[in-house]
C-alpha cells in the first residue's frame, strides 16, 4: 500500500466531480492542531476503509499520515494531490528531518511482517503552521546569575519575566504517537496548551543559566530573543522536539524585572566598584562634602555647628577628597615609568624618556630598534606607517630644523612636538634633509 504523488498542485473543488473517493481539509483554524479526515465523494463506503485509487490532498501548512490499524504507514508533508496504491508505500517530506523517515520505515516493516489485509485505515492532517500567541508568566522568581568578569564577582538574583512563545508541529509522526493518537474528530492546542506553558516555565531555570553563562545581563532578556530561544529549544530539546515533535519557533520577554531588594544591592555593589578607582572615589566623596555643606547650612543650630560637625566627622574618616587625588596623581605617574616616552628610548635599567645616544642613568648606549621612527604628528613608530595619523615613514633619516627661529634639536632624526626656544610647532615643513 502507498501514495503516489498526483500532481504537484490541485483544486479539491473538482474531487467531487472527478473521483469516487477522496480526502481533504480544506484549512485548519489555529486553535485546532490534528484533524480526523472525513472520506467524501460518491461512493464512500466503510468510514475506515480507503479503496485503490482514493485522491488526498494536502495544502500548504500541512502535513498529512495514514494510519493501518494503529501504525504509521503513509506520510506526506508537500503540499499536493495524491493517489491512494495500495501496493506501494509512500513517503513525501522535504520539509521534515529524518526522525519521521526512520518512524515511517520501522511502521512498514511491522505492517509487512504482520502480512494481514487491512480493516481500518483513517487520515490524519497536522496543522504545521506556527501556533502564535502563547502567553507565560512567572509566578516565582527566576534564579539569574549575573556576571561581573572585569570586575571577578557574581552573585545570583530572583528575575520575573512575561511575554509570548510560538511553537510548531516538526514531526508529525512523534506527534501522532506520543500525544494526539487515534482521536475521532480534532485534537485542540487548548488540550495540551497548559502542559506546555508550565514545561515552558521550568525550562526558563536552565535557558537562564546558559544566558547568564555567556554575560547577558537579565535587563538585556528582551533585547535577545533569539539567545532565549536557542537556550529554551536546548533544554525541552528531548522532551519536545525528540518525543513529542515540537518546537518552539519564537520568543518574545515583554519585560524582565528584579526585586527592590536585589536591584539595590546590584546598586551597592556598582557604587562600591567605582569608588575603587581613587579619582572616582575622591570624586564620591567631594560629591557628599558639598550635600553635607548644603546640610550644614539649613543646620536648625547654626551653620556653624553644622560645619563643626563636618569637621569632627573628617578627622574621624582619616581621610580626604585632596589626599585621594594626591593617591591617583601618584598612581598615574607610577604607572607612567613604564611606558614609552614620546620622542625618547626606554633604557633597560629602567630609566624612561632618555633623548641622546646613551642613557642619562646608566650610561648604557641606546639600542638600534629602541624608538623606531617618530611621526610629525608626536606617535612614536615602528612600521612603516603612523598608528596614530597614517603617513608613511619619511625615507631615509629625515632631520628637523624650526623654520621659525631655526633651532634644532640635540637629535634631529627625533624632534619634539613643539620648537624649544620659540614654541613652533614641528611639522613636515621643519624637516630639512
Amino acid at each position: 500500500m502507498g501514495l503516489i504523488m498526483a500532481a504537484l498542485s490541485g483544486f479539491s473543488s473538482t474531487l467531487a466531480d472527478t473521483w469516487q473517493e477522496y480526502f481533504v481539509c480544506e484549512s485548519l483554524p489555529s486553535d485546532i492542531l490534528v484533524y480526523k479526515a472525513k472520506k467524501q465523494g460518491r461512493n464512500k463506503g466503510s468510514e475506515n476503509v480507503i479503496t485503490q485509487g482514493s485522491k488526498i490532498v494536502v495544502h500548504e501548512g500541512q502535513a498529512m499520515i495514514m494510519v493501518d490499524q494503529g501504525i504509521i504507514i503513509e506520510i506526506a508533508t508537500e503540499p499536493g494531490v495524491y493517489t491512494y496504491d495500495a501496493g506501494t508505500p509512500g513517503f513525501f517530506s522535504s520539509s521534515f528531518g529524518a526522525g519521521i523517515k526512520n518512524t515511517f520505515k520501522e511502521a512498514w516493516e511491522r505492517l509487512k511482517n504482520a502480512g494481514s489485509a487491512a480493516h481500518d485505515q483513517r487520515v490524519y492532517y497536522f496543522n504545521t503552521k506556527p501556533i502564535l500567541e502563547n502567553k507565560f508568566g512567572t509566578q516565582n522568581p527566576i534564579p539569574f546569575r549575573m556576571q561581573y568578569q572585569d570586575l571577578g564577582r557574581s552573585f545570583t538574583v530572583g528575575v520575573r519575566c512575561n511575554g509570548i512563545y510560538s511553537y510548531r508541529i516538526v514531526d508529525p509522526a512523534y506527534f501522532y504517537k506520543e500525544i494526539s493518537g487515534n482521536i475521532t474528530d480534532t485534537y485542540p492546542r487548548s488540550a495540551l496548551d497548559t502542559t506546555l506553558k508550565s514545561e515552558f516555565i521550568d525550562a526558563l531555570q536552565p535557558a537562564f543559566g546558559k544566558i547568564s553563562a555567556s554575560g547577558i545581563r537579565y535587563d538585556e532578556l528582551p533585547l535577545r530573543q533569539s539567545e532565549v530561544k536557542e537556550a529554551i529549544n536546548g533544554v525541552l530539546s528531548n522532551d519536545w522536539t525528540e518525543r513529542r515533535g515540537i518546537r518552539v519557533e519564537t520568543v518574545s520577554i515583554n519585560s524582565a524585572t528584579i526585586s527592590d531588594e536585589d536591584n539595590k544591592r546590584i546598586q551597592q555593589f556598582e557604587d562600591r566598584a567605582w569608588n575603587t578607582n581613587t579619582a572616582n572615589a575622591a570624586a564620591t566623596l567631594v560629591e557628599a562634602q558639598a550635600q553635607a555643606m548644603q546640610a550644614a547650612a539649613s543646620n536648625p543650630n547654626g551653620a556653624a555647628m553644622g560645619m563643626f560637625g563636618m569637621g569632627m566627622a573628617g578627622q574621624a574618616g582619616g581621610m580626604n577628597a585632596q589626599n585621594l587625588f594626591n593617591m591617583s596623581a601618584q598612581q598615574g605617574v607610577a604607572g607612567a615609568t613604564t611606558a614609552p616616552t614620546a620622542g625618547g628610548w626606554n633604557c633597560k635599567c629602567g630609566k624612561t624618556g632618555n633623548t641622546g645616544k646613551f642613557c642619562a642613568e646608566c650610561g648604557s648606549p641606546k639600542p638600534a630598534d629602541a624608538d623606531g621612527w617618530t611621526c610629525s604628528c608626536g606617535a612614536v613608530n615602528k612600521g612603516k606607517f603612523c598608528s596614530e595619523c597614517g603617513k608613511p615613514k619619511p625615507s631615509g633619516a629625515a632631520k628637523y630644523k624650526c623654520k621659525m627661529c631655526g633651532w634644532q634639536p640635540e637629535d634631529p632624526t627625533n624632534p619634539p612636538k613643539f620648537c624649544a626656544e620659540c614654541g613652533d610647532p614641528m611639522t613636515d615643513e621643519d624637516i630639512i634633509g
